[in-house]
């Protein structure tokens, strides 16, 4: 099945197979892009969508990834707290080379080199969420708890609800 994957997809299942952990690459018949119609796609809730968001330091110019439920509007001054910097827009030019990814698909994991990567405290709540793996119609599913493990990010409050 993984072969018949889109490129970009299956970078995401091996980065996914080094994890050690059974996740799944799938691709779905409607898009993914946005939360609400990964949500209409795959059945769940928007809330149990695990969407992923690129700043771009504002001093550095390093990535940073928030990794945020569905629902929830990220605080960029929560963010910039935790980074310890302010934050800018990422543009997709940007988004594309710091993750190898376009916007609609960039997923948690499988990046060309490391990203310090924060998680919305609200996805522990479900004991399944559902992350972008590489395209606007591909996705995987994971209990959130593993989020922070395959991705080497922190746990944190970063986000409020919408």
């Amino acid at each position: 099945m993984s072969s018949q994957l889109p490129e970009s997809a299956r970078r995401v299942q091996a980065a996914l197979d080094r994890s050690g952990l059974a996740f799944r690459v799938v691709q779905m018949p409607a898009s993914t892009r946005t939360a609400k119609e990964a949500a209409a796609a795959i059945g769940c809730t928007v809330a149990q969508i695990a969407k992923s968001i690129l700043f771009r330091g504002a001093v550095t110019g390093n990535p940073i990834l928030v990794v945020a439920s569905g629902v929830n509007r990220v605080s960029e001054q929560a963010v910039a707290a935790l980074a310890g910097e302010p934050l800018e827009k990422a543009s997709p030019d940007f988004v594309r080379q710091a993750t190898g990814y376009a916007i609609g698909g960039v997923p948690p994991v499988g990046f060309p080199a490391p990203i310090a990567t924060w998680i919305d405290q609200d996805l522990l709540q479900f004991e399944e969420v559902w992350a972008a793996a590489g395209t606007g119609f591909t996705v995987f599913s994971l209990d959130p708890r593993r989020l922070a493990e395959i991705s080497g990010g922190a746990v944190a409050s970063v986000c409020t609800r919408s």
